[in-house]
């Protein structure tokens, strides 16, 4: 299996701007080899989405901005031939929107949606996260940024592996 980082962003506000934190895991020949977790400083005081993950903004003030976090995020995400995370096209949004805040040129590699991974593997239905991990065995404390993304990078070697292939198809 190739090099991939499967990744998760917590968001404060309904604008992909407002990432509040991220969790990254780096799979390596089918193994995790590397694990992060950052609060991030968003551009607005305001939370709406405490509720669901928990952070306020108390918690994130003193942290760093996506910018100022970019040189640890970039050093994960090298080298990796593709992205994975669960209903991608939300975190490759966020990704794209902290990064142009910034005036970063986002990473190149393709995201690879484990919805559509756990649709097309096991034809799973319900697809949202939790359901995914309850019938693959994945523990999960969803919502939390390091514990999505570890569960995304479980669903992605899974799947490859059941498919027999060395990357799962782009989503």
């Amino acid at each position: 299996m190739t090099t991939f980082v499967a990744l998760d962003f917590e968001t404060a506000d309904r604008y992909r701007d407002s990432a509040c934190a991220i969790g990254l895991v780096r799979v390596e020949q089918g193994q995790v080899v590397d694990k992060a977790h950052y609060l991030i400083r968003p551009p607005r005081r305001q939370f709406e989405f405490t509720h669901i993950h928990g952070i306020t903004w108390p918690q994130v003030a003193s942290q760093p901005s996506f910018a100022e976090l970019w040189p640890q995020l970039a050093a994960m995400l090298a080298g990796a031939n593709f992205f994975a995370a669960h209903n991608a096209s939300f975190d490759r949004s966020v990704l794209h929107a902290c990064c142009k805040a910034a005036s970063i040129l986002p990473p190149a590699p393709e995201f690879v949606c484990t919805v559509k991974l756990a649709r097309q593997t096991w034809n799973i239905r319900p697809t949202k996260l939790p359901n995914v991990c309850d019938y693959l065995g994945i523990p999960l404390n969803h919502h939390d940024a390091l514990s999505d993304a570890e569960a995304c990078a479980q669903i992605a070697i899974a799947s490859a592996w059941c498919a027999g292939s060395e990357l799962p198809t782009r989503g």
